[in-house]
């Protein structure tokens, strides 16, 4: 039972091959051209409402490039000052939570703007609103906004089901529509809750021999629970 819950309070680490692209699947191409190198582009900054995604792409971008043996690193809005103090900077720098940098924070920001060319480094950066809307300098708007700029949306039910039904796939088993309505209903509906659902459930099956339906459904979630 412990294991269990410790299963879905740890999600899975944010990949750009687990990330659900939904209306998204420009962004997600973009980002894949980015990373390899067949797209030269200084600075790519994403925005949308929480739960769209932006954070999920900033961790899984550092993560497939530190995978690869390229130097990269991922700062909160609080973490950026400290980006300023090696002599060299990572590659690739991405930076979340904009909309919440402090004045020093933003000063950073915008210095590191000048040292993206001499330094050969490259900005992926995140934020609540469009550069234009966001309530910071002028002149760090500007540069935001000088680069590629995509608008994140958030996953509709059915995209949400489209991803839990390949993700159980991709897990050896068929997911049952009643089984992905009642996910949608009673479960945390962010994608990442809703798949470490879906492997406690497998988890849980596997352990028990048992065949996965509604009930062992619930009874996992009743595990999780008490």
């Amino acid at each position: 039972m412990q294991q269990l819950v410790l299963d879905l309070s740890r999600p899975p680490a944010p990949t750009l091959d687990n990330f659900a692209p939904g209306a998204n699947g420009e962004a997600l191409g973009v980002l894949h051209a980015w990373l390899s190198g067949t797209l030269e582009e200084r600075c790519i900054y994403l925005w949308g409402p929480p739960g769209s995604g932006k954070s999920h792409l900033l961790r899984a971008a550092v993560h497939a490039l530190q995978g690869k043996g390229r130097a990269a690193v991922y700062a909160s809005a609080s973490e950026v000052e400290s980006l300023e103090q090696p002599n060299q900077l990572a590659r690739v720098i991405a930076v979340d939570d904009v909309q919440w940098l402090s004045d020093a924070a933003q000063g950073a920001v915008f210095r590191l703007f000048h040292r993206l060319p001499e330094d050969d480094v490259h900005l992926l950066a995140a934020g609540a609103a469009a550069p234009a809307g966001l309530a910071l300098r002028a002149d760090l708007r500007t540069r935001l906004g000088a680069g590629l700029v995509f608008q994140l949306r958030l996953l509709s039910d059915e995209d949400k089901a489209d991803a839990l039904r390949s993700h159980a796939l991709a897990r050896g088993f068929d997911l049952a529509p009643e089984l992905t309505e009642y996910l949608l209903r009673h479960v945390r509906r962010d994608l990442p809750s809703l798949m470490a659902v879906l492997d406690a459930l497998d988890q849980h099956s596997l352990q028990t021999k048992r065949t996965i339906t509604l009930p062992l459904l619930r009874e996992v979630l009743q595990l999780a629970r008490s």
